[in-house]
């Protein structure tokens, strides 16, 4: 009776035993039919740059305050802000009767002392002629011919003209105005080329070099690039700050930047050509280790890669990666290796991440 009793208690234990290691059979077959969405893309080849990010401040190689040379009342201003002025063109003219009227009076006495000059060159009796006399009427004919070419450089002063090509960026007078000597009446810039001043840490001297290609960009939300170069390298390191100065030359042409502002600089120390790149957004990175998922039939393998330069959404893979593989670039969070997977749309991804 015992064994019996202990007979039928196994029964129920055994029934049980069996039903969960069939649901366990079931459920373990559900998760391997289960395919996890995900987006690939072929793996190619192409070039990848090493860059250093800083900032830079725009600066203009040439501008120009304009300036009275002389004093009087400003007759009429003939440009404007914003106005785009060539060298030596006409911005302002300044009364200058004053002046003209010395111009006059300095003409007449070199022609008096010419006039005399001339008259004792001619005499027949050269005796009666000292020769201190003629080197006084020399002197004062030099003298008086220098008056004159001042008196004519104070009316040419009277139209004043821009130094340089560019924009007219500020005007501080009208017409009316008094000018005194030296006033400062206009401020001149060309920005065509612009200087982007860098400081660089000691440590990148020895990347550098003239002629280097930098990305530069207005702000740091647009993408559009402006393609500048190394123009100056400082043979000094600041003491204080352990820096050094790098001018950049920067185009211009369309007016899109300003001098004064900040900008976003990529400086492009090397570029490795030809070499296997993949989307960054691709790479998983657990403890510092980087790997992919590569998909074979319906599978994706977990590769374990070493990166190189990495260009904005790019990254260089050095090794364990071929061309023409298809690896996971959306959905490999939820991948594990050997993980059934189902190649399906970016939109579709996103819907099943949902």
């Amino acid at each position: 009776m015992e064994s019996f009793s202990k007979f039928k208690l196994a029964l129920p234990l055994l029934f049980v035993a069996v039903l969960s290691a069939c649901g366990n059979e079931e459920t373990k077959k559900e998760e391997e039919k289960y395919a996890v969405p995900v987006e690939t893309t072929t793996v190619i080849q192409g070039d990848v740059s090493s860059f250093y990010s800083t900032t830079a401040t725009l600066e203009a190689p040439q501008e120009a305050d304009v300036v009275s040379r002389i004093a009087g009342l400003i007759e009429s201003i003939k440009v404007e802000e914003g106005d785009r002025v060539s060298k030596g063109q006409l911005l302002a003219v300044i009364d200058a009767k004053r002046q003209r009227y010395d111009l006059a009076r300095s003409q007449a006495e070199v022609e008096i002392i010419e006039q005399e000059l001339n008259r004792l060159k001619k005499m027949s009796n050269k005796e009666f002629i000292s020769a201190d006399s003629m080197a006084k009427l020399e002197y004062n004919l030099q003298a008086a011919i220098a008056k004159r070419d001042l008196a004519a450089l104070q009316v040419q002063e009277s139209m004043v003209r821009s130094p340089i090509d560019g924009v007219v960026a500020k005007r501080y007078v009208k017409a009316g105005n008094m000018a005194k000597e030296f006033e400062q009446l206009f401020y001149v810039v060309n920005q065509d080329e612009l200087y982007g001043i860098v400081h660089l840490p000691e440590a990148q001297l020895q990347s550098l070099r003239l002629g280097q290609e930098a990305e530069l960009y207005a702000n740091k939300h647009t993408k559009d690039t402006i393609h500048a170069k190394v123009l100056r390298i400082s043979p000094i390191v600041d003491p204080q700050s352990g820096t050094f100065k790098v001018t950049l030359s920067v185009p211009n042409q369309n007016a899109q930047l300003k001098a004064g502002m900040f900008t976003r600089v990529e400086l492009r120390y090397d570029t490795h050509s030809n070499v296997i790149t993949v989307p960054y957004n691709a790479v998983v990175n657990q403890d510092n280790q980087y790997a992919l998922y590569v998909v074979q039939g319906d599978n994706a393998l977990r590769r374990e890669v070493a990166l190189g330069y990495r260009e904005a959404d790019t990254v260089e893979v050095v090794s364990g990666l071929e061309p023409g593989e298809q690896i996971v670039i959306r959905g490999q969070q939820n991948l594990k290796d050997q993980s059934l997977v189902e190649v399906i749309s970016q939109l579709d991804v996103a819907r099943a991440q949902q």
